[in-house]
């Protein structure tokens, strides 16, 4: 019994850590942030790669109101390797006020991971996002492209904060 509890402590012990570091050094989510206003489909420009999207393009976002108040999340995308379509279904809070662009989300029941809005504009037209610390990284548009001067700026900010531009993979909207 004591060699199964040692380890289950250690796990619990560092997701609770895990879950302490919820956005990047430097970075500061959105402050005035409207939920309804950012609710809808979002598509992705660009992003950090990592093991969920890999391989895929035409992905978007779609962000709903549950009952619960919570925000449904639906994200799909088109695997290019296998041809088919992948989706991943699940939900977001907010982690203090919802005036503050600060969530997590969860796809796999009580995990969550950080999703923090630290750019906007105005119009709700364009988003950067970034996740726990500088290995999740991007950038959103209500639309298939995104202004070269947006995407400067972005990219800018993005640069500033630690972020290595140089590895965001630049997604392609063929459908």
């Amino acid at each position: 019994m004591k060699q199964t509890v040692l380890p289950l402590f250690a796990f619990l012990a560092l997701a609770a850590l895990a879950g302490c570091a919820h956005i990047p050094d430097r970075a500061r989510a959105v402050e005035g942030f409207d939920k309804n206003r950012y609710l809808g489909t979002w598509y992705e420009i660009a992003r950090l790669d990592f093991r969920f999207e890999r391989g895929l393009n035409n992905t978007t976002a779609e962000y709903t109101t549950l009952d619960d108040g919570r925000i449904g999340v639906r994200n799909r995308g088109f695997d290019y390797a296998k041809r088919e379509w992948r989706e991943a279904v699940g939900k977001a809070k907010f982690r203090g006020s919802e005036t503050v662009a600060e969530l997590k989300v969860s796809f796999f029941g009580p995990f969550y991971g950080a999703y923090n809005v630290i750019a906007l504009d105005g119009d709700y037209r364009y988003a950067l996002v970034a996740g726990k610390n500088l290995s999740y990284l991007w950038i959103l548009s209500r639309t298939k492209e995104i202004p070269d001067g947006v995407k400067a700026e972005y990219l800018g900010r993005a640069k500033a904060l630690g972020y290595d531009t140089d590895a965001l993979i630049w997604v392609e909207h063929t459908d």
